[in-house]
This record gives C-alpha cells, structure tokens and sequence, in this order.
C-alpha cells in the first residue's frame, strides 16, 4: 500500500521485509524462516535503523512485528554467538548497554509509539524478550514462549527479566527463567498474562492489524501521551507518575496540538474526527 512520509524507510536486507498494510501502520516482518527467524548481526542493523526511523517518522503512528514461517523468532543465532565466544572476544556486558534498546532494538526500547506482536508458532529466548515490551500481544493457538537461555549457559539479560517480574510475579517469572520451561500460549495468557488474544494461526495477523487499525482510529497524540504514561509507571509511584506525565513533551503536544481540538469538535458535530500527524500545532485564531 503506498504511503505519504516525510523520509522514504531506509534501505534493509532481504532478513526483514518492510510494508504498509493500512495508513500509519508499519509491518515488520523477520525474514529468515528457514532458521525460525534467529537475529543475525545484520538482521538487528536492519531492525534499529528500521524502528529509529519508525520513531521520528510523523505518518507512522503504530508497527506490528511478526517472523515468517512456523516461528515468531528463536532469540539470537546461537551458532554465530558460538563462534564469537570460541574466538575468545571480550564479554557481551559492554555490547548489551551499549544496545540501548534491546535484542532487536525492541526488548528495551521506551518508544513512544504502540508496537504489537503477532505471535505465529514458536518465541524463544530474545524473542521472547522482545514480546515482553511491545504493548499487545496476539499468539496463535499453537504458539509457545520460552527464556531457556539457563539451558545453554546464557542469560535472559536483554530487558525480560525484569519485564516478567512486573507482569507475572516472581514465582511464575521463575518458572520460565530458571527451569528454561516453554509455556503455551493459553498459560502466556491466562496464567503469565503477557499475551492479549489467542487465535487459529490464519487469524494472528489479520487480529494484531485489527489492533493496530483501532488504534491510528484515535488521536496520535493521545496515543502517544498514553504510552508515555504507561512507560512511566514502571518508573514511579503514582503521583510521581501523574507529576512527570503531565509536564512530558508528548502531553504538552497533545493539548497544544490541532487534534484535541479536532476531537472536541468532531463530539460537538456528531461526526468521526479526522487526525493529522501528532505534533501538528493548533491554528492561531
């Protein structure tokens, strides 16, 4: 589908498609099915300068992550981290805080703009690190999450521990972290509650896109403001939270912005309002 942006989306290799399904959506498809979509060095280049660009472009206001094949992604190639740890090169620590957002530039990125996981088949390791820290979540029915990372030696360090404590608790993080156990999708759900809908895989991403349609219904602004807010609340307590939002950049703009005033009179009017880009500035009467 053609869309109108400010910059054309940079350039990727063939390990992640880029495509626009509907206005203001941005599809990320990781592409390497025959290795249940495993992050190669180039695949997370090709992932940062994708969602950097995601994140200054005024035209995208949501991105739906999803693999190809029978996985959502296994974590990180194993066989290429084992040449480099066999060739005695200097611990991950300095590389993991240097990558400040995350495996895949996901599992830690505060990004001010929704990002939702279609979860088709298996998520593994840094995969499921990623799903810890997109805001919604859709799982096919046959769909299994796993941090076996204590399996092989490694360390689920990229962003999820913490992420699974806040959502599922100690004893259920544990569970995952230090058995390495998989889980279904109905207990990532149900029990762990870091998965919003399970579907029949036809319905994964048909279902996250419906997510993503409903959401860039609304106000980006608002949108943004809220995310903002969410973000903060794993920070602060709830004054603190109330304090810091308020004076954000992201509420600033929405009450100084065209769209809040667009939504008071679209109410007013009976009618759907009709948003521009978020940060579009209120015409001066």
């Amino acid at each position: 589908m053609p869309v109108s942006t400010n910059t054309p989306a940079p350039a990727v290799s063939e390990e992640v498609l880029i495509s626009f399904p509907q206005p203001h959506v941005l599809l990320l498809t990781l592409n390497r099915p025959k290795s249940l979509n495993a992050l190669t060095p180039q695949m997370a280049d090709d992932m940062r300068r994708v969602l950097n660009w995601f994140e200054d472009e005024p035209a995208m206001w949501c991105v739906v992550v999803t693999g190809a094949g029978r996985a959502f992604c296994a974590g990180a190639d194993l066989k290429a981290w084992d040449r480099d740890a066999q060739s005695g090169r200097p611990t991950e620590g300095d590389a993991i805080l240097s990558n400040i957002h995350g495996f895949a530039s996901i599992s830690r990125r505060e990004s001010k703009k929704p990002i939702i996981a279609a979860v088709n088949g298996g998520s593994y390791g840094g995969g499921t690190e990623m799903i810890m820290n997109c805001d919604l979540v859709v799982a096919s029915k046959d769909a299994t999450f796993a941090l076996p990372e204590v399996k092989r030696g490694v360390i689920a360090i990229q962003g999820g521990i913490p992420r699974l404590v806040r959502i599922a608790g100690h004893q259920l993080a544990s569970e995952m972290l230090l058995l390495g156990k998989a889980i279904s999708a109905d207990d990532a759900r149900n029990r762990f509650g870091f998965v919003n809908a399970v579907v029949p895989a036809a319905d994964v991403l048909p279902t996250a896109l419906a997510f993503a349609s409903q959401i860039v219904a609304n106000s980006p602004d608002a949108v943004q403001s809220t995310k903002k807010g969410l973000l903060l609340t794993q920070r602060h307590s709830n004054e603190e939270t109330v304090a810091v939002h308020v004076r954000s950049p992201e509420t600033e703009a929405t009450y100084m912005g065209e769209n809040i005033k667009e939504g008071l009179r679209a109410f007013s009017e009976k009618r759907m309002p009709v948003w521009q880009n978020a940060g579009t500035r209120a015409a001066k009467l």
